[in-house]
């Protein structure tokens, strides 16, 4: 099977480039899926736990000072990750909010390798304006969706599961099976091996892959 002979390793995660526009992104071939969320939900956190690297997406304590979309490559060719802009602080100006959104919203709608968006929630403040913004969109475009609700350890075991299961019940009344939900630690490295799963279930599909090369580094 494709799946078997092609390996995703996201430690292998390298910054391919960081684009301001549409047409400043990578060539629109192979897979990627593309990591959102409000500026404090701990997306970078996220991405650098994934890819066990501490240093591959920034982290900054200036609310939405990352303005780009954010490429990074991984060890089989044409398949990425991809860290979009953070939002939803009431310091940025509307201006700046509405420009952001509208280049947001230009990529996820003509973005055609997209494979899938991971919606990145603070568990203790999930479903904000910008969350509903992103489950809308995915509702239109039928794109699958994954919640990854972030620090977990910040509530005990009882609290996490009860808001993962009442945030997976409002969204599969809206989304159906488009939508997975589960708990993330990035502190604690709770949550990575489901969220690779997942990942690979999108980057990896395989009728797409089943007459693919492997490049030489890939095992």
């Amino acid at each position: 099977m494709a799946s078997d002979q092609i390996t995703v390793h996201y430690n292998s995660a390298r910054f391919n480039k960081s684009a301001a526009k549409l047409h400043q992104c990578p060539a629109d071939v192979g897979a990627e899926v593309a990591f959102a969320g409000r500026s404090n939900a701990g997306k970078s956190s996220a991405i650098n736990t994934l890819t066990n690297n501490n240093k591959l997406a920034r982290t900054s304590k200036t609310p939405g000072r990352t303005q780009l979309i954010n490429f990074f490559d991984l060890n089989v060719e044409n398949i990425r990750i991809v860290d979009l802009p953070g939002y939803g602080y009431a310091k940025v100006p509307v201006a700046m909010k509405q420009h952001w959104q509208q280049h947001l919203d230009e990529y996820l709608q003509k973005r055609q390798c997209l494979q899938g968006v991971v919606l990145v929630m603070d568990i203790r403040h999930p479903m904000k304006e910008f969350d509903q913004m992103m489950v809308d969109w995915c509702l239109t475009a039928q794109m699958p969706l994954h919640v990854l609700l972030t620090k977990a350890d910040k509530l005990k075991k009882g609290p996490a599961q009860s808001t993962k299961l009442q945030v997976q019940k409002q969204l599969r009344a809206v989304l159906g099976d488009l939508v997975t939900v589960q708990t993330f630690s990035a502190l604690k490295k709770q949550g990575v091996d489901q969220l690779r799963q997942q990942l690979d279930s999108w980057l990896i599909p395989e009728e797409d892959f089943s007459d693919a090369e492997l490049p030489a580094d890939a095992e």
